[in-house]
């Protein structure tokens, strides 16, 4: 894989305007570039890493191979098959709401025992749940592009997730956030419900928990993408939202403008 530079200049503007800690990402590793690189993978899976960078932003997260991981929401597995191989020396978690939502995991573990039929559940959101994940147990906690989705259905649980997050980790354990970013100067109305979210909205939620902004990359930034689609953020690739309408002009703008939130558990 290609990689590109860290920070586009106008990312930067951008983070800098919001105040961002824009910190450089250290170089991968041979053994996660290894695990990206890895034969397990879906061949559909690679051909989005030109989007997703995986390798730069778990670096800029420092995901060690012998730490103890969790993902929040997985659905089909996408970093699954990066992490699981990357993490053989280390622990792997899936956190899924329930059984309906861990179905993606269980294919690809069906699919592939040598390699992810070890992996474990545990449920998430669920403060009370039997099998949550033990309070400060693990070293990292991961989510790509979820907390628009905590927002929906009849309780809005965005808040109660950053909580949890937090109780899970060690003292000076890492939260990393990938997210779909909606520019501070649109309108709140278009939060979560589009599918993208302020900045400053991530970062309440994640202050209130407890959390400190450790820094911030724009490697997952985009600044083709205008943010404002008749189907939101799911109007662009993968999804296509609108079909074949405007696919071709969808498709040259690429996935959705991303930010890269690191956080740390302080150690007390």
């Amino acid at each position: 894989m290609r990689y590109r530079s860290l920070v586009a200049p106008l990312a930067v503007a951008a983070l800098v305007g919001a105040g961002a800690l824009i910190a450089a990402a250290p170089k991968p590793s041979p053994a996660l570039i290894a695990a990206v690189k890895a034969p397990s993978r879906t061949p559909a899976n690679i051909a989005r890493d030109a989007h997703r960078h995986p390798a730069e932003t778990l670096a800029f997260f420092g995901v060690k191979p012998t730490d103890k991981v969790v993902e929040i929401w997985p659905a089909g597995g996408w970093y699954t098959e990066i992490l699981v191989p990357y993490l053989a020396k280390g622990h792997y978690i899936a956190a899924a709401p329930a059984e309906r939502a861990r179905s993606g995991m269980q294919k690809l573990m069906a699919a592939n025992p040598a390699v992810y039929g070890e992996i474990k559940f545990a449920t998430f959101p669920g403060a009370d749940a039997v099998d949550k994940v033990a309070d400060n147990s693990v070293d990292v906690v991961l989510t790509f592009r979820n907390v628009h989705n905590w927002s929906f259905g009849a309780t809005d649980q965005t808040q109660a997730a950053f909580d949890q997050m937090f109780a899970m980790l060690k003292p000076g354990g890492t939260l990393g956030v990938v997210e779909h970013r909606l520019p501070e100067s649109a309108s709140g109305a278009g939060e979560a419900k589009s599918g993208y979210m302020k900045r400053s909205s991530v970062l309440a939620y994640a202050t209130k928990a407890g959390f400190t902004l450790a820094g911030e990359s724009a490697i997952n930034a985009n600044p083709k993408d205008t943010h404002n689609y008749p189907k939101g953020v799911w109007t662009l690739p993968p999804n296509y939202a609108e079909a074949d309408k405007d696919r071709a002009k969808y498709a040259a703008i690429g996935e959705s403008d991303r930010m890269t939130l690191k956080f740390v558990k302080p150690k007390k």
